[in-house]
């Protein structure tokens, strides 16, 4: 079908029930990397009070009721009527029938957290390690522009329809929507996993008005895991507490970015070098292992930012921080937040040569990094007394 077959067969008012020819992925899909995206799909909005509907709101409800959403407070927003707006899109935009999915690679084939690193080295997650022309990169605005002119170019060929477009920021967890657009299944670790382009992919959303009959949805990914647990089984801080399912509270991501104050001490050893972020569970997926590198150039890794030295990151001042990370997610974590797990970082590197700087730590006007610079000493002066 040609192009403007397939754009007549497309346009229709918003929100009534789309005449979509067979060629409609294919079509979607060129569309999709037309605007920079590797893989695109479609999955209709589950109807209010449907098996499907019920059975994720319940397990969102029983996620959050367990506490598992730590301090993110943004996660447990509830509606007036009590309900909670990321458990369904339609709590807060009853308008929805489909959601567009599309995933970028950001995989950019530099060593892995868990190789054996440069002595000294911290570690930032792969996706904060990104940028273009050497500057950072933040995914959330370079997607959005790019799912802002998907848009475009469907409005164009389909005709008007409401539509909301979403980086992690929309009423909708991500993961389920990529499973059921074909995307890729939810991984025990919880991460979208594509049998060819592995877990190293951001998601974007286009919250659409568009009525999709059956035939025309994207088929759903089937769980390709199997029993490999090698995930669950790297975690260091047992975050994964069985096959997809996360305490987020013990999660060394959530730790090292969302969580405010002192980090317990309990799960500080398990941090290791990490300072930003963690790439463990997707270092040891086998998926992962033949993942393509990515050719985006807006994704390109920014050396310093692979395996950074901890005296180095440690002599940034709040300037030299915004300097470096302005426009990065790196910035999410704040520089008090980031000095503290540097602290943490450095306890854990069995190194006494960072000695000097956690003393003088000691005496900063933030409690929060006195307490962790006082924990590494702790931890460096036991591990010498024990070697």
């Amino acid at each position: 079908m040609t192009a403007d077959r397939a754009a007549a067969a497309l346009s229709q008012p918003a929100g009534v029930s789309a005449s979509i020819p067979r060629s409609w992925h294919s079509f979607l899909g060129d569309l999709a990397r037309e605007a920079g995206f590797v893989l695109a799909g479609i999955a209709a909005a589950p109807e209010p009070g449907s098996s499907e509907d019920l059975q994720e709101r319940r397990r969102y409800e029983e996620w959050i009721d367990a506490g598992s959403a730590g301090e993110m407070e943004y996660l447990k927003r509830r509606d007036e009527t009590g309900r909670l707006v990321r458990s369904s899109v339609r709590v807060v935009f009853p308008w929805v029938r489909s959601v567009i999915v599309c995933a970028a690679n950001y995989n950019s084939g530099q060593p892995h957290s868990i190789d054996n690193p440069p002595p000294g080295a911290g570690w930032i997650a792969r996706y904060a390690q990104t940028g273009s022309d050497g500057r950072p990169a933040d995914y959330h605005k370079v997607l959005l522009k790019r799912l802002e002119a998907l848009r475009t170019l469907l409005e164009r060929e389909a005709g008007p329809f409401e539509s909301r477009c979403y980086i992690d920021t929309g009423p909708l967890v991500e993961r389920v929507y990529a499973r059921y657009a074909g995307i890729g299944w939810t991984g025990k670790n919880t991460c979208t996993l594509h049998e060819k382009l592995g877990s190293w992919l951001f998601l974007g959303v286009i919250l659409t008005s568009l009525d999709v009959p059956q035939q025309h949805l994207s088929i759903p990914a089937a769980d390709r895991c199997g029993s490999c647990t090698r995930c669950i089984d790297a975690c260091p801080t047992q975050a994964l507490t069985a096959p997809r399912q996360m305490d987020a509270s013990r999660c060394i991501a959530y730790l090292t970015i969302e969580k405010r104050g002192e980090i317990p001490e309990e799960l500080r050893s398990g941090i290791g070098r990490q300072v930003f972020g963690c790439d463990i569970c997707q270092d040891v997926c086998p998926w992962n292992r033949r993942a393509p590198v990515s050719a985006d150039p807006e994704f390109t890794p920014r050396e310093a930012l692979v395996n950074p030295a901890l005296d180095w990151l440690a002599e940034m001042d709040e300037a030299g921080f915004g300097r470096w990370f302005y426009g990065s997610p790196v910035k999410r974590a704040k520089f008090a937040g980031f000095r503290r797990n540097i602290a943490i970082a450095m306890g854990n590197s069995g190194s006494r040569q960072y000695l000097p700087v956690l003393r003088g730590w000691l005496e900063d006007g933030d409690p929060v990094l006195a307490d962790a610079a006082r924990w590494a000493i702790h931890t460096l002066d036991t591990t010498e007394a024990g070697s």
